[in-house]
């Protein structure tokens, strides 16, 4: 009888819940995956970190930790957010 590992739970929980094409796609081969893109992409769209982090079931702390990188670099749309809130403020 072969031991169900991590591995082999998520294999067998990715072949139940997806279609034999989503199963075939590099994107569905590890859910990691899917989720990092995930998160990247809502804090680059300028979603708030907080409400990032409640979707993603993060603390703050371990959101900041890992995605720190990717809320660098938005300085120029964090002054148009400020230039847009004081001209109809």
């Amino acid at each position: 009888m072969r031991r169900a590992t991590p591995v082999l739970c998520r294999v067998l929980a990715r072949k139940g819940a997806l279609t034999e094409e989503e199963y075939a796609s590099p994107l569905a081969r590890r859910a990691c995956q899917l989720r990092h893109a995930a998160v990247s992409t809502w804090l680059n769209a300028g979603v708030s970190p907080q409400q990032v982090a409640e979707w993603a079931g993060h603390s703050l702390d371990v959101l900041f930790k890992i995605y720190a990188k990717r809320l660098s670099g938005q300085e120029e749309i964090a002054r148009k957010r400020l230039r847009e809130a004081y001209e109809t403020g």
